[in-house]
């Protein structure tokens, strides 16, 4: 019972939009309170053992990835992509140009938030031309950036797809056949669905309307921008050098990234420093939230009923695979982040599951794809990601939230179940 308690405050202080970095600790206490542990030592021993063990082992890629993300937003590579993009497939194909540039940066080693920041106008710009109602542009951007490159295409250097590799001893290419399946019913799944609900706002006269206030768009000059060839090189760079050397950090690959982007823009040199600082900023954030999610996960797995919670967990009449998925995309859920949840998941999971893995013959690699493609499958209206999506665009739940719900819900579960199946088969 102090489980369900706990994890029913979390997601409901969580959804009315309180930081995860205070109501973690304070909603462990109340597990704690409820399940008979000594409160002080379960924050500064459990809750802080578990916060801290994440961010010594993701923080530098937090902070790499940030600064990466950041220089190719602030030199201006990545708008450079992204108009490149808009010019190949042209102004009238809106929802293709846009969901492309943000795929593309993802894959490429941008983070989401950068790449919301970094698309967002050339967003508007397009969405204008093609005359297409500016309430698909979240749902669009969930589509390209948080979905199939961030959990599902193999090699995708996003933390998603880093994070199962310790507990499964695998790699960013883990069963690459079971991402490509996975990536391909997202993404052309999600892009037929779009454009029918490009026709259906046509239908009911819903046409472009410009956004008002803050989330205004200044226009941008495209001669300005850097080369597109210089600027896209970068982010080839990180992920052929991160998947072709399987002993290669992914913070050497980051780290080469971020060394061609300021060779390729020496003459904004001036503009780094800001640039790093903002990026080191923002990761920070980034590994506190996630942090304080895992931290609580670590209470929750020291609490007495959690043997309970895992052997229901186990009962599930299925595969493995079916019980790992649904714990991961349930733990996402609840805390309103794909890395939180996971992070929760294999904390509390991941060595069963490990072991489940091994001694039943069954494949790591299908652990860690179903593991990552089910993290992403979670992005409910408290999400962390799509809050700031939405504070970005100015727009609102009531807009957008129905499209994103298809396309950043229903789809990737669509796609998770389909790559259990073709795991239970043999096929990785």
């Amino acid at each position: 019972m102090s489980i369900i308690v706990g994890l029913a405050l979390l997601m409901l202080l969580a959804y009315m939009g309180w930081s995860i970095i205070w109501i973690a600790p304070l909603v462990s206490g109340i597990v704690a309170l409820l399940s008979g542990m000594d409160i002080l030592p379960t924050y500064t021993d459990t809750y802080m053992a578990g916060f801290v063990d994440f961010a010594k082992a993701y923080f530098p890629i937090f902070l790499f990835g940030a600064i990466f993300g950041k220089l190719m937003e602030d030199t201006g590579a990545a708008q450079s992509v992204a108009y490149k993009i808009s010019n190949l497939i042209g102004e009238k194909r809106a929802i293709l140009g846009m969901l492309l540039s943000a795929a593309i940066l993802t894959y490429g080693g941008v983070s989401l938030f950068v790449v919301v920041f970094a698309v967002y106008p050339l967003a508007v710009a397009m969405f204008r031309q093609a005359n297409v109602s500016r309430k698909l542009i979240p749902s669009t951007f969930v589509l390209g950036a948080f979905t199939f490159t961030m959990t599902a295409l193999p090699g995708t250097p996003q933390i998603q797809n880093i994070i199962p590799i310790n507990t499964f001893k695998t790699s960013t290419m883990a069963a690459p056949i079971l991402g490509i399946v996975a990536g391909l019913i997202m993404a052309v799944g999600g892009y037929f669905y779009l454009k029918f609900r490009e026709k259906q706002l046509n239908k009911n006269d819903e046409k472009f309307t410009e956004p008002k206030g803050s989330n205004e768009v200044k226009s941008i000059n495209e001669e300005e921008l850097p080369n597109w060839i210089l600027s896209v090189i970068p982010l080839i760079a990180v992920v052929i050098t991160l998947n072709a050397f399987e002993n290669l950090s992914i913070l050497i690959a980051l780290l080469i990234g971020i060394v061609l982007i300021m060779l390729f823009n020496f003459k904004n040199y001036k503009q780094f420093i800001k640039a790093i600082n903002g990026g080191a900023s923002g990761s920070v954030m980034a590994t506190i939230n996630t942090s304080a999610a895992v931290g609580f996960g670590s209470v929750v797995t020291a609490s007495p009923g959690f043997e309970a919670v895992k052997d229901l967990i186990f009962a599930i009449p299925l595969s493995p695979y079916f019980s790992e998925a649904f714990a991961v995309q349930l733990l996402a859920m609840i805390t309103g982040s794909a890395s939180g949840g996971m992070g929760i998941a294999l904390e509390a999971l991941g060595q069963e599951y490990y072991n489940i893995a091994v001694n039943n013959n069954m494949s790591l690699e299908a652990f860690h794809r179903i593991t990552a493609v089910a993290s992403g499958a979670s992005i409910l209206p408290h999400n962390g990601a799509l809050l700031t999506l939405f504070t970005v665009t100015g727009l609102t739940h009531k807009d957008s939230y129905k499209d994103v719900f298809v396309v950043g819900l229903i789809i990737p579960m669509i796609a998770t179940i389909a790559i259990i199946f073709l795991a239970m088969m043999g096929i990785n």
